[in-house]
C-alpha cells in the first residue's frame, strides 16, 4: 500500500510544471522606468555672492507748485503709464493769474502797435523835410529835431517791443503753473507710497507720490575685487531667486569705486532671462553664483540617477533592455546635476525614475 502511494505521488511531481521555469529569467515581466542620458557640458567654479534686486527707475514724485491737493487719482498699488494724472492741485488762482498774464500781454502787444504807428509818422515827418533840402522852404534845424523824433520814437517801440516780450514769457510762466496743478507720472510704474491726502497744502518739492518702475529691475551685489577678473562686462551668471527659480544675469557694469573695509566693488547685473517680472521685486535677495575659474568639459548625471548605500554610491544603466548597476566616483555639484569623475560614459542611459526598488539585471522598460 505504502508503495503504491509513494509512485502516485511520483506520478504527479512529474506531471506539474516546475515552478523555476514559470518565474524564470525569460518570464520576466519589465519595469517601466523614466531614463535620461549621460552628457558632457561645461562647468566653471563659482562662489555665491548675496545680491539684490534694484529699480533703476524709483523715487518721490513732488509737487513743482505750492497748491492745495485738490484731490489724489491713485492709491497705493495702482499701476500707471508715463503722463497719467497723479494728483490734481487746486488751479484757481493759477487760471485766474494766467488770465492776468494774458490780458497783459495783449497790453503789451497794442502799446508795440501805438509805437510802431508813431516811428513811421516820425520818418514820414523826417522823409518831407528831406525832400526840401535844397529850396528856400528847407530849414535846419527843423530837419535835425524830425531826426530826433525818429530816434525818439524807435526807442519808445525797443521798450514796447521789450514789454511785450517780458509779458509772454510771464505768461508762458503762468501756463506752465497752470499745468503745474496736475501732477503726472514721468515713467511707467507702480505706486508704492502715497503720501498726501485731499485738503493738505503742499509746497514747491513736497512729495505726492512715491513711484517705482517695476519693468526695469538690476541686480546690484558687493562681488570681492579680487573675482571680478572673471566677470568683464557682458559676462552672463546663473542666479538663484528666493522662490527657488534660476535665472541668467548679465554684468553691465562695475561701479568703479572699492569699499576699503569688504574690499569688494558694487557691480551691476541686467536680467537676461524674460517674462521673470511676476515673480521677481526691489530689494528682493538674489544669490549670484559668480564664476571664479576657467570652464572646462565635464559628464555629468542627473541628481536623481543616484541611488546611495551608505557610502557607495551606483546608477542603474540600461544595457540590452536590463538595468545594470553600476559605483560612480561623483565631483560637485551642478544644479540639478553631479559631475561624474568615475564609473560612466558620455550618452550612457541611466534610469532617474522607478530606481529605488531595482536590482542588478532586472528587465526594464523606458519610458517618457
Amino acid at each position: 500500500m505504502f508503495l503504491r502511494l509513494a509512485l502516485v505521488a511520483l506520478a504527479l511531481l512529474a506531471s506539474t510544471p516546475s515552478a523555476t521555469a514559470q518565474s524564470g529569467p525569460g518570464q520576466e515581466r519589465k519595469q517601466g522606468v523614466g531614463v535620461d542620458a549621460v552628457r558632457e557640458e561645461p562647468m566653471s567654479q563659482t562662489i555665491d555672492v548675496l545680491g539684490r534686486l534694484v529699480a533703476r527707475q524709483s523715487g518721490v514724485v513732488a509737487a513743482r507748485v505750492a497748491e492745495r491737493v485738490d484731490r489724489v487719482q491713485v492709491q497705493v498699488g495702482d499701476r500707471v503709464q508715463r503722463g497719467d494724472v497723479l494728483a490734481k492741485l487746486s488751479d484757481d488762482r493759477a487760471e485766474s493769474e494766467r488770465r492776468l498774464r494774458a490780458a497783459a500781454v495783449e497790453a503789451a502787444r497794442a502799446a508795440v502797435g501805438r509805437d510802431r504807428a508813431t516811428l513811421a509818422k516820425a520818418r514820414q515827418a523826417l522823409d518831407r523835410q528831406e525832400q526840401l533840402k535844397g529850396s528856400t522852404a528847407y530849414r535846419k534845424d527843423r530837419a535835425e529835431d524830425a531826426q530826433r523824433d525818429v530816434e525818439i520814437a524807435q526807442s519808445t517801440l525797443s521798450r514796447s517791443e521789450a514789454d511785450l516780450a517780458a509779458a509772454t514769457a510771464q505768461l508762458n510762466l503762468a501756463e506752465i503753473a497752470l499745468v503745474d496743478t496736475s501732477v503726472r507720472a514721468p515713467y511707467d510704474g507702480v505706486v508704492t507710497v502715497k503720501h498726501q491726502a485731499a485738503g493738505a497744502y503742499v509746497r514747491v518739492g513736497d512729495p505726492v507720490v512715491t513711484l517705482l518702475n517695476d519693468a526695469e529691475i538690476e541686480v546690484e551685489a558687493d562681488v570681492p575685487a579680487d573675482r571680478l577678473d572673471g566677470i568683464p562686462p557682458g559676462t552672463t551668471v546663473e542666479a538663484e531667486i528666493q522662490n527657488g527659480d534660476h535665472i541668467l544675469v548679465a554684468v553691465r557694469a562695475i561701479v568703479p569705486e572699492e569699499n576699503p573695509r569688504t574690499r569688494t566693488r558694487a557691480v551691476r547685473f541686467v536680467l537676461a532671462t524674460e517674462h521673470v517680472s511676476h515673480v521677481i521685486a526691489a530689494n528682493q535677495s538674489v544669490m549670484l553664483h559668480i564664476p571664479i575659474g576657467n570652464t572646462r568639459d565635464v559628464l555629468t548625471v542627473s541628481k536623481d540617477a543616484i541611488v546611495r548605500a551608505g557610502e557607495r554610491q551606483s546608477v542603474f544603466v540600461v544595457v540590452d533592455g536590463k538595468a545594470v548597476a553600476k559605483t560612480v566616483q561623483l565631483g560637485e555639484s551642478i544644479g540639478s546635476r553631479y559631475e561624474v569623475l568615475q564609473g560612466l560614459n558620455a550618452g550612457d542611459v541611466v534610469v532617474v525614475r522607478g530606481n529605488e526598488n531595482l536590482r542588478s539585471g532586472q528587465p526594464v522598460q523606458p519610458q517618457s
